[in-house]
């Protein structure tokens, strides 16, 4: 376990004046009426038109809640623009410009703080190379472009962060009960640690678990949820399926016992109270759980099949139902409706 600290050479004190006048910034959009009961079985999505030979549609990825504000967080994977839905006002509409806005061309998992500040992972941001499930990510190799950022609730660029000297593919995140952020590298067996210090923002190798953790080809570190105890994160290995233990004072790392339960393509986890909810993408099956609450083991209570023409990814609790994203990764040309949904099975 290497707990080094990576200074980023992207600080919000200074880089938030460059990186907008560099990347440009991005202007909040947002409308909508709450219909007044909170729920949206559906939520739709705005999508990129096709209309020249070679366009994608949009590919979505991450979600986050902010329950307190009533609002939650969509991220497009081709383009990188974040979307953003109210409670009860099914139409969401897109709050944050991508292709190149702050430095980002895609992006993957997003959270929200108990003060509304948005984190988002970049996924291949930085890396030139044909990204996941074939969506190409433009552009040529750029150190200087970031793998993450935060944003306050108002829109306004806080930090647009990088981890210097390698190349990471930043998938997921969670809030710690220390207020930090932890964001997961599907490239190797890492997590990363985020959060506002005296001199700015900056992020640090949290835990290198290579010594525990086998890298095998595919996604490894994907969905992580924060333990009922408050003490541990609990981490998905996609690629093979297992569930991770890493404990937030020590960083020491331990495989979460399931029994042998199948949870190939793990990608978002959702936890409540004790229930575990693993979204199973490409195997379009939804695993729960029953997780103990310091995370050393859990239980499987069943395994149900997900809605055969989606590929769903990651899901949030948002007031009382948990949101699903219809990622459209099983499509080679995406078309609507783009959609976020409460029922993983409609």
């Amino acid at each position: 376990m290497n707990r080094k600290t990576i200074a980023s050479t992207l600080l919000a004190a200074t880089a938030v004046g460059t990186l907008g006048a560099a990347f440009g910034t991005a202007t909040p959009a947002f409308a909508g009426k709450d219909t007044g009961n909170g729920h949206a079985a559906v939520y739709n999505l705005t999508g990129d038109p096709v209309v020249n030979p070679g366009d994608a549609g949009s590919k979505f990825e991450g979600i986050g809640a902010d329950e307190k504000r009533g609002r939650f967080y969509v991220s497009e994977v081709t383009g990188g623009e974040i979307h953003r839905g109210k409670a009860g006002v099914s139409q969401t509409q897109e709050w944050l410009a991508g292709n190149g806005t702050d430095g980002r061309y895609t992006a993957r998992g997003v959270t929200v703080d108990d003060k509304g500040r948005i984190y988002i992972a970049g996924g291949p941001n930085g890396i030139n190379d044909a990204g996941a499930n074939g969506i190409a990510n433009p552009g040529t190799d750029n150190p200087s472009r970031p793998d993450l950022w935060v944003y306050s609730k108002k829109g306004n660029l806080l930090a647009a962060l990088q981890i210097p000297g390698k190349p990471v593919f930043l998938n997921d995140v969670a809030i710690g009960p220390d207020g930090a952020a932890y964001f997961t590298n599907s490239k190797d067996a890492e997590v990363y640690e985020v959060a506002k210090g005296k001199d700015g923002w900056s992020v640090k190798l949290f835990s290198d678990a290579s010594a525990e953790i086998a890298v095998a080809p595919g996604f490894n570190l994907g969905g992580i949820v924060v333990t009922k105890d408050q003490k541990a994160l609990v981490v998905a290995q996609g690629n093979t399926g297992r569930l991770w233990r890493f404990a937030l004072k020590t960083g020491k790392v331990t495989e979460v016992r399931t029994g042998g339960a199948d949870l190939t393509d793990a990608d978002g986890l959702v936890l409540q109270n004790n229930r575990l909810t693993v979204v199973r993408n490409f195997k379009k099956q939804i695993a729960t759980l029953r997780l103990s609450e310091d995370g050393r083991k859990a239980k499987l209570v069943r395994q149900r099949a997900s809605a055969p023409n989606r590929v769903l990814t990651t899901a949030k609790e948002f007031r009382g139902d948990v949101l699903y994203v219809d990622s459209k990764f099983d499509e080679a040309v995406a078309s609507g409706p783009y959609e976020i949904i409460a029922d993983p099975t409609r």
